[in-house]
């Protein structure tokens, strides 16, 4: 009670006196804090109960004031008293101490206003970055402290301080082999004294209550724990500790000042926080936690299309996620720490990022989903692979993104043979789950290589199907003066489509090649079939993949909507994108020269293409979805904007080496076998438009179809059909454009 009477006599005082010079007003309130300690006998009452917070709020007021008066950079004498006096180290000791109760809240709440408020650079002082070093070391020893909340707001504004001015990480990079070891209570009478900055020992004589307390507050406060395991990054190391806080803000937050840090350029700060702090240990325990909550079994989905994630939104409902669907709690948790791992890589200094990146590789891609993928339980290989179909769509970071595709396809770069595609068992087992007794494994296994395919990675092309494709020896090895005389630019042997009765001139309306303004532009001729007129061997092109399935095995042109522009829209939209993710690698231009080509090497298409291929030979006895996914597949590959992969899969004219398969001749060898069936199907062409009138909504379900696979796998192989030729379409134009552009 005399305590608040003294209080409230003391505000009314100052409420009358008149107004102090600023420094002598600041001197004031901090010898009435220091004048507290000499005073008081009861060091159990709260600090709220007594006037320390008001006169710590005044001395920041004061500060602010002086600032803002003076020129920008200018130190004023209230200033220069707090470092002088080392008023900071001071502070510190109470709060550590936390004399009384309640102190370390307070002098936290200080350091972060003092900080937060004074623009003027302070951390360079060493009596400001070493008591704020020292009381960075006191945050997060205590999970669910009282203090979280001011420990973590201290904490982020340092961050701040540090993103604004990098270099000033040094001073918290401290060498552990010379930080002071913990004071003895003998040794804590050199603590400085409150008021004037003196050791102890040399205090003024007259004031030895001052001093007695100053040390026992010295004393009493708790020896510091260190609990970093060695680490001279104590900053990261509070901000570990707090992200394993049960409030969840605070874990963001602890997260965004973790995010601040490893974004600094300072190569020794990115050096220490990964070789010398948790970090990584904690990303990835935390990873592998989230995952191992997962329920065993997830519907793929439910997995794919559970809502985009972000780490520092991570808002439930337990109820209403659990009524949707078992385990989108636990996956949407597994997710956002994903997210959060993803983008921490993606914002850190390029040496941390590349460590982070392999940690998660090591201790959570290969130790722990490497064996859920090479398991032999169905059900289990289906969920693992939409969790990783998943993980490969989420990840943006280009080092995690990176050591992601050495895990799945290795880093070998030679080209394949059929001795060495089960080189990397895992490589060798996804692409062998492209062809799975199980449809959906295969259809979920396939998606994976899709989503793959269209990272910014150049690695992932490389090793599915370019590293093969290099020397061009899928193409006939002999001289041209060697090599049969070309009609209609095609060996003599070859399956001449125009003469074909298969493929005569009675074709539909729209299989033909429609929007004739569109071929203004001759792309570049080919050495190998050189034409007379570009436009020619565009059409030429273009027409060889309508006209591959016969006129009775056609029912688009019955079906409004279906025709072949539609697909020259999607692929010309779809080509864009592609060549906007693969402008760096610099894939424009022609073929590689036969001169440079080794042609005597065997060739071998590679796993990847020989799992696909194969595929596509089966596409008139598959689901219908399966063929769905592999001509997906296919048709991404088609519209990559590299010369030997155009060439390999979009030109039918080239002169293919004994034993060699190409897309084309893959899909002719399919209508070849499509021709002896028909006829022993009767009413094929009726049947065939009620399955694609039915695959279209427009007609009921009725009774069954017979041979409603076979019927499927036509429709489809028409529709691919007409996606290849208009892909071959749109990349000979872009070429003639780029040829002709200056």
């Amino acid at each position: 009670m005399f305590s608040k009477f003294t209080s409230i006599l003391q505000h009314a005082v100052e409420a009358l006196a008149p107004s102090l010079p600023l420094q002598e007003d600041f001197v004031y309130h901090w010898k009435a804090i220091t004048h507290y300690y000499i005073e008081t006998s009861d060091d159990k009452a709260p600090v709220t109960d007594t006037n320390i917070p008001s006169h710590l709020e005044q001395m920041l007021d004061i500060l602010t004031q002086e600032e803002g008066e003076r020129e920008s950079g200018e130190t004023g004498p209230c200033m220069e008293y707090l470092l002088h006096h080392k008023i900071l180290e001071t502070l510190f000791t109470l709060g550590k101490a936390d004399c009384p109760p309640g102190m370390k809240q307070q002098v936290l709440t200080f350091y972060t206003k003092l900080l937060a408020h004074i623009r003027q650079p302070l951390l360079p002082h060493i009596n400001v970055h070493r008591p704020v070093q020292k009381l960075v070391r006191l945050c997060g020893e205590v999970l669910a402290a009282p203090t979280e909340n001011e420990e973590i707001q201290f904490l982020c504004i340092v961050c701040a301080k540090l993103k604004q001015d990098s270099y000033l990480v040094n001073f918290f990079l401290e060498n552990k082999t010379r930080r002071p070891e913990t004071k003895s209570p003998e040794r804590a009478e050199q603590v400085k004294a409150p008021d004037t900055g003196q050791p102890l020992g040399d205090a003024q004589p007259g004031c030895p209550e001052e001093s007695q307390v100053a040390a026992a507050a010295a004393a009493t406060s708790s020896p510091t724990n260190n609990n970093n395991n060695g680490s001279n990054y104590d900053l990261v190391t509070s901000l570990l500790n707090l992200t394993k806080s049960p409030d969840g803000r605070i874990v963001v937050k602890a997260c965004e000042g973790l995010m601040l840090l490893v974004s600094l350029p300072e190569p020794a700060a990115a050096k220490c926080l990964t070789e010398n702090t948790e970090l990584c240990e904690l990303l990835t325990d935390r990873l592998v936690s989230f995952y191992k909550a997962l329920p065993q079994s997830m519907d793929p989905l439910d997995i794919e299309t559970v809502e985009a994630v972000n780490w520092g939104l991570d808002v439930y409902n337990l109820k209403e996620d659990a009524a949707i669907f078992t385990g989108k709690r636990p996956l949407i948790s597994f997710l956002s720490w994903l997210d959060y791992c993803d983008q921490l890589i993606k914002e850190a200094h390029k040496s941390a990022a590349t460590v982070m990146a392999k940690a998660v590789r090591e201790r959570f891609f290969v130790s722990v989903m490497e064996p859920q993928l090479m398991q032999t339980s169905e059900v289990g290989i289906l969920t693992s692979t939409a969790l990783l179909n998943r993980i490969i769509r989420q990840v943006t970071s280009e080092a995690l993104l990176q050591e992601m595709v050495y895990f799945l396809l290795g880093e070998e770069k030679d080209q394949e043979t059929s001795a060495t595609v089960a080189q990397n068992p895992l490589r060798h087992r996804l692409i062998e789950h492209c062809d799975h007794l199980s449809d959906e494994i295969s259809i979920m296994t396939l998606r994976l290589f899709e989503q793959l395919m269209q990272k910014p990675n150049q690695h992932i092309l490389h090793s599915l199907v370019l590293r093969n494709l290099e020397e061009r020896n899928y193409l006939e090895n002999k001289p041209q003066e060697e090599r049969e005389p070309l009609e209609n630019g095609q060996p003599q042997d070859a399956v001449d489509l125009e003469e074909d009765p298969l493929f005569g001139d009675d074709v539909s309306p729209d299989s033909r090649l429609s929007g004739s303004d569109w071929l203004s532009s001759s792309p570049p001729q080919s050495p190998d079939h050189s034409k007379s007129d570009g436009k020619t061997e565009v059409h030429k092109i273009v027409n060889s993949f309508l006209c591959l399935v016969p006129d009775e095995a056609k029912s688009s042109y019955h079906v409004e909507g279906t025709g072949y522009d539609t697909y020259l829209r999607d692929a010309h939209r779809q080509f864009r994108d592609y060549c906007g993710v693969c402008h760096q690698w610099d894939w424009r231009g022609n073929p590689k020269p036969f001169e440079k080509c080794n042609l005597d090497l065997p060739f071998f298409e590679g796993h990847f293409l020989k799992v696909l291929f194969d595929r596509m030979g089966r596409i008139l006895d598959q689901p219908y979805d399966v063929n769905l996914q592999v001509t997906a597949v296919l048709s991404k590959l088609s519209l990559l904007p590299h010369p030997h992969l155009h060439e390999y899969l979009l030109d039918p004219y080239i002169s293919l080496a004994p034993g060699c398969r190409s897309l084309f001749s893959v899909i002719v060898r399919v209508v070849g076998d499509l021709m002896l069936r028909i006829h022993r199907i009767p009413d094929f062409t009726p049947k065939l438009l009620l399955v694609r009138k039915r695959l279209l909504g427009l007609e009921p379900e009725g009774v069954t179809i017979d041979h409603m696979t076979l019927l499927e796998g036509v429709i489809v192989l028409e529709e691919f059909c007409k996606e290849l030729a208009a892909i071959a379409f749109v990349k000979y134009h872009a070429a003639a454009a780029s040829s002709s552009s200056p």
